[in-house]
């Protein structure tokens, strides 16, 4: 638990041993009454625990596979790659119907060495 959560658990902690209100609880959090009402709930029903975030340690939902950047970047490899991301980009679209952002396609490639940015590079 981070200073955050200890703060939030001795607030709720307050609330349920009505050494505080609701709305002295929210105005500490900063949170609403609602919310607080909810995070009491989850104190009750899973103690400290129920205090955390409960994707903490859990990689995000919307990360790319590793086999897809694995198969763009040997495209890339083999066909592209004297090309700058916006260029790869557009024909990684067109031509081999893989559809990432340009963005994620430019990290990609300075992360592979197929890119140098412009700020990086030597005059």
């Amino acid at each position: 638990m981070n200073e955050k959560d200890i703060l939030r658990l001795n607030a709720i902690r307050d609330v349920c041993e009505k050494r505080i209100r609701r709305s002295d609880a929210a105005g500490i959090l900063s949170l609403s009454v609602r919310q607080v009402q909810r995070l009491i709930t989850r104190f009750r029903q899973l103690g400290a625990v129920g205090i955390t975030h409960q994707r903490r340690g859990l990689p995000s939902s919307n990360i790319i596979n590793e086999d897809v950047r694995l198969s763009c970047l040997e495209i890339i490899h083999q066909h592209y790659f004297d090309f700058g991301p916006t260029l790869a980009h557009e024909k990684l679209a067109e031509v081999h119907d893989v559809h990432i952002s340009l963005e994620t396609l430019r990290q990609w490639m300075i992360a592979d060495g197929l890119w140098v940015p412009h700020a990086k590079r030597k005059p």
